[in-house]
């Protein structure tokens, strides 16, 4: 295909994609056709995309297969007469050397320089360091994102000599796999990653426009700097490609950017047209494109080669490779952070850490009018809670005594980096509504000259992003102090002060139609059951032996809980209750009155005689209809004014479910969802193969940091505040968030809007301020400060966002609608706000170019690939196989995901396991999810947060079967097993350890399924490879990407 060169854009590096077969030139470079400008580079910077409930993420990612570094350059670009070619005929592909993607020149700036390519005949090209964020460099924000991502220097990689399977995964990454890296090391080559070889590509054109080996001076000074390069995709099939029109506004085109024409077939097999995308879109205009001459032979469109569009896994290694080496410091506003994939360490120097918050654009337009024409949503997903690695400081706990914190007289927010001491420190101005306060005795200090309080750095209100406050009793509910008491099955073990005794307390219900009590008192020798049979008018039967201390009373629990499997061992009772059972442990802690948890294990639909009794309306025949968006709101309201009196009382509710039937997800998780709790699920639980996840489960979420009785406020500078949010929780106003029980696992979304107009000196603010009881029953508050830059450039906006957390918003916004609208006008809403930020970025921020052309943002090249994975997953677009339930379940679980967990839930981690050296501790580069990138010989392991999969290739080597099956045949490999066998030899040791630390990474436990090749279980595993089109009727990548393509020239025609 052809990439056509663009004209440097003043919005920074953009993916342009191949959409087109055009003018090819042989691998000896002859003279190119019409606009020569280089494919776009794979870039690893992003993080991998979101993937469905038992989707995974990609691990470390797997070389884009011929892919090339993202930007080279040769000689200058001329516009030129493109070769009259018929919409109907498909000249041949590009030779492999060339980049995938056409990518204009980067902004000179503060960061590093880069040379022009070698010419492509070497075999090897030097690798600069790529730039890195360095943020005393930029006082006012961060260097533009997207420099990262352009490389020198393109490659021809070797063909190879047999193709040892019909799954090929790319060309090794020494050779245009990976980008120059800075930090660590170059990997070593992988075997197998070859391309397959370039047999037949068609005639060569006839020759255009100047030969481009080596041309034009090295990249280091060339023209104006330029804040963005556009990366370009070729032409679309049918669209004669038009000359670049040179008189159009923007910057002319710069020398040395000249690129290489990309073909369809370039790079992998060229795939035939996929049903429910057409190929060439009829009816487009030809954009100044010359006559099309009569095609001498018509061809059969070629398809859209899937090498050459933008990989996550290229860009996930980029950014490793880019911002994985130095800790990112927190000081520089607007600065956008690494990716979720990417291992860093946080240095909080004045902005809370991304583990805190991550933002959907770190540079955020200065008026309404700018934001509503982009349509770039702005939110912050907000973690308040989020757990640190050892390696970084947990937020300082400061006493202000009985005054409690200092805090602006008017708009209330909190002391922080923002404020500004003025008359010798006297007072001080408030960063959010520029209020001025007086500053109390006991706090003044002097002013330096800079006008910053000689305590500053002492103080971490002053200095740090995020740090918590000690609560005064002004602070707590009735003005007086907590205490706190858990009801559950197991005693926490006190993290904050182990030397000192929990002084949590347990205590015990069983029920079926009716609820049975049990005094566990430490001094009784066994523990009495007392019965509760009037469920409509519910009562804690006894007071004093109910709430236990685990300590005092463990004898008597470890009897009970020895008993109760023998006590119902017999009954014959079906039917049950289930809001009598939430009412008795709300009654429980009222008594005590104290907050706490509830744990509930249920299985099966309460359809017994009780409050909140349930039918079955699982109905197949209304999805799809405009009826189904019922099948997601709940059936009765019972639940929801036992949800405020929970969030009243802090009774936080956990749900463990065991179904084997329908048992209505969406209305028994209302409690749940609104009082900050968690929902698990165990469909057809079996505890030989179900235990390990179960216990694992309960096991954290006992463990896990957790605040009680919680209320968030977010306040924002003027000009623009929070209007929406989402996630588990409940809220009676219109601006606290307030959260029976907040754990380390639970996010709230937030969307923000314009009031008024913003200003790019003082940027935005945004404090996120949460008050809560920790478990020792201290009431705090726990601060986080973000500042981000405002801009009046579109190309501003477009060159500082960040996809995984645009992605995470749109997930949580599109499954609340499902609540009101159908399905499908959710899905068809998505893509026309995605078509409609791609297409303002092409009319206002990329150079003039042909129409058949798709370019892309660099830091929004991802947001196709990863917004289809969304609109293919099991609650937008069911296959006929996900139950009611689940689509339920995974809705509310998305609803409090964060952005790493969103990632790898709509796009799989998959790991080539055959590539696994076990004398490093990194993990092989991840592939891409698409089920040609697997290979006959190999294993792989693909997660999602929620699934564990080991892929076993039929013709997996011999000796990779033993090592980790310990037996060497494919057919005795056993599918049924949940956990490998531990072997006595390096590769079986490794693999254990690295399917246990991925399992650490994520808040559920991830039960292991092996799947060999061919076996029935394989398309649960297909379900995972988003890559491919799927059952249930989603687009494959490739067909998505031509269908956005069509959207946004529908847009701007």
């Amino acid at each position: 295909m052809q990439v056509g060169s663009t004209a440097p854009s003043p919005a920074g590096p953009s993916y342009a994609h191949p959409f087109v077969s055009q003018a090819a030139a042989p691998p000896t470079f002859p003279p190119a056709s019409t606009a020569h400008s280089q494919p776009p580079p794979t870039e690893a910077v992003a993080q991998a995309p979101l993937q469905s409930y038992y989707r995974t993420m990609p691990p470390a990612q797997q070389p884009f297969p011929n892919a090339v570094p993202p930007f080279s350059s040769t000689g200058p670009t001329q516009p030129q007469a493109p070769p009259p070619v018929s919409p109907q005929s498909f000249p041949q592909a590009p030779p492999v050397s060339q980049p995938p993607f056409s990518t204009a020149q980067v902004p000179p700036g503060p960061t590093q320089l880069y040379r022009g390519p070698l010419p492509s005949t070497q075999p090897s090209f030097p690798r600069p360091p790529l730039p890195t964020s360095q943020p005393s460099a930029f006082p006012a924000g961060p260097p533009p994102t997207s420099t990262p991502s352009q490389l020198p220097g393109v490659m021809q990689p070797q063909l190879p000599v047999s193709q040892p399977s019909p799954y090929h995964s790319g060309p090794p990454p020494t050779s245009t796999g990976f980008p120059p890296q800075v930090g660590p090391p170059p990997r070593p080559p992988l075997a197998g990653m070859q391309g397959p070889p370039m047999a037949s590509q068609g005639p060569s054109m006839a020759s255009q426009g100047p030969p481009m080996t080596s041309q034009g001076p090295p990249m280091a000074s060339q023209g104006p700097p330029m804040a963005q390069a556009n990366h370009i995709l070729p032409t679309q099939p049918g669209m004669p490609p038009g000359p670049i029109n040179t008189s159009l506004s923007g910057p002319p085109p710069q020398p040395g950017m000249q690129g290489y024409p990309q073909q369809n077939g370039a790079f992998g097999q060229v795939r035939g047209p996929q049903p429910g995308y057409t190929g060439p879109y009829p009816g487009q205009p030809n954009y100044g494109a010359p006559p099309a001459a009569p095609a001498l032979a018509p061809a059969a469109p070629k398809r859209l080669d899937p090498d050459s569009i933008p990989s996550p896994i290229q860009v996930i290694e980029d950014d490793k490779a880019n911002k994985g080496s130095e800790p990112f410091t927190t000081g520089v506003r607007g600065q956008a952070p690494p990716l979720v994939t990417t291992k860093f360490q946080v240095k909080d120097q004045g902005n809370a850490s991304p583990r805190y918050i991550r933002c959907t654009a770190y540079n955020i337009p200065c008026n309404s009018d700018m934001a509503k024409q982009s349509q770039v949503p702005l939110a912050a997903v907000i973690n308040p809670l989020a757990p640190l690695p050892l390696v970084e400081t947990p937020p300082y706990l400061l006493d202000h005594g009985e005054s409690g914190p200092i805090r602006c007289n008017r708009c209330k927010a909190y002391m922080c980096p923002y404020m500004q001491f003025i008359e010798g420190g006297r007072r001080f101005q408030c960063g959010f509504c520029s209020c001025v306060t007086e500053v109390p005795p006991h706090y003044f200090q002097h002013l330096d000259h800079t006008g910053k309080r000689v305590d500053c750095y002492d103080r971490p209100e002053l200095s740090m992003g995020s740090y918590e406050f000690t609560a005064t009793v002004d602070y707590c509910k009735n003005n007086k102090f907590p205490q706190m008491a858990w009801w559950e099955l197991y005693s926490l073990n006190e993290k904050e002060n182990p030397d000192v005794e929990s002084n949590i307390r347990v205590g015990f219900v069983t029920y079926n139609k009716v609820l049975h009590f049990y005094n566990v008192k430490a001094s009784l020798a066994q523990p009495q059951m007392m019965v509760v049979s009037d469920v409509a008018d519910m009562f804690v039967p006894l007071l004093d032996g109910f709430l236990v201390s685990v300590s005092e009373s463990r004898v008597v629990i470890e009897s009970l809980l020895d008993q109760i499997p023998e006590m119902f061992a017999d009954t014959r009772e079906t039917e049950t209750v289930f809001g009598p059972v939430i009412q008795a442990g709300l009654e429980a802690l009222k008594a005590a009155d104290c907050a706490g948890k509830l744990f509930v294990f249920h299985s099966s639909l309460p359809i017994a005689e009780a409050p909140g009794k349930l039918k079955n309306r699982e109905d197949k025949k209304l999805v799809g209809s405009d009826k189904e968006k019922s099948l997601f709101q709940p059936q009765v309201s019972f639940y929801n004014t036992l949800a405020k009196e929970c969030v009243a009382q802090g009774c936080c509710v956990d749900l463990f479910l065991f179904p084997n039937q329908y048992v209505d997800v969406a209305t028994l998780g209302v409690v749940p969802i609104s009082t900050g709790g968690s929902i698990y699920k165990y469909t057809y639980f079996q505890a030989p193969s179900d235990q390990e996840r179960f216990l694992n489960d309960l096991r954290r979420d006992v463990q896990k940091q957790m605040g009680f009785d919680a209320v968030m406020r977010v306040r924002t500078s003027t000009g623009i505040r929070a209007t929406d949010f989402f996630g588990s929780f409940y809220m009676s106003n219109t601006t606290d968030v307030e959260l029976a029980g907040l754990d380390c696992d639970k996010t709230v979304t937030v969307e923000f809007r314009h009031d008024d107009k913003l200003s790019e000196e003082t940027g935005a603010l945004m404090q996120c301020a949460v008050l809560y009881t920790s478990c020792s029953g201290q009431r705090r508050l726990r601060i986080h400060n973000m500042a981000v830059n405002c801009c009046s450039q579109l190309a501003d906006l477009y060159r500082n966002c960040e996809t995984d957390t645009i992605i995470n918003f749109f997930a949580k916004y599109a499954y609340r609608s499902v609540l009101s609208s159908p399905t499908k006008n959710v899905r068809d809403s998505l893509m026309n706000q995605c078509a409609q930020i791609l297409a303002c970025y092409r009319k206002n921020c990329a150079s003039p170019s042909s129409a058949g052309q798709l370019i892309l943002p660099e830091c929004m090249k991802l947001l196709p690939v990863y917004l289809n994975c969304m609109l293919k997953s099991d609650v937008l677009q069911p296959g006929a196989d996900v139950s009611l339930d689940d689509r339920a379940y995974l809705r509310q679980l998305v609803s409090t995901m964060d952005v790493a967990e969103s990632h790898v839930f709509f796009y799989p981690r998959l790991l080539p396991l055959q590539k696994l050296d076990v004398e490093s501790m990194t993990l092989p580069v991840s592939v891409r999810d698409s089920e040609e990138r697997l290979s006959r010989g190999g294993v792989y392991l693909l997660e999602n947060g929620l699934n564990i999969f080991l892929w076993v290739g039929v013709n997996a080597q011999q000796e990779l079967l033993q090592n980790i099956f310990g037996t060497p045949a494919f057919s005795q490999i056993d599918p049924s097993m949940t956990s490998l066998p531990a072997l006595d030899n390096p590769f079986s040791k490794r693999l254990r350890e690295i399917i246990e630390s991925v399992r650490a990474q994520r808040s559920r436990y991830m039960k292991l399924m092996v799947v060999k090749q061919e076996d029935k279980l394989e398309l649960i595993f297909k379900h995972f490879l988003v890559e491919d089109k799927s059952n249930n009727g989603g687009a494959s990548y490739v067909d998505f990407l031509c269908h956005m393509h069509k959207e946004i020239r529908q847009l701007l025609s």
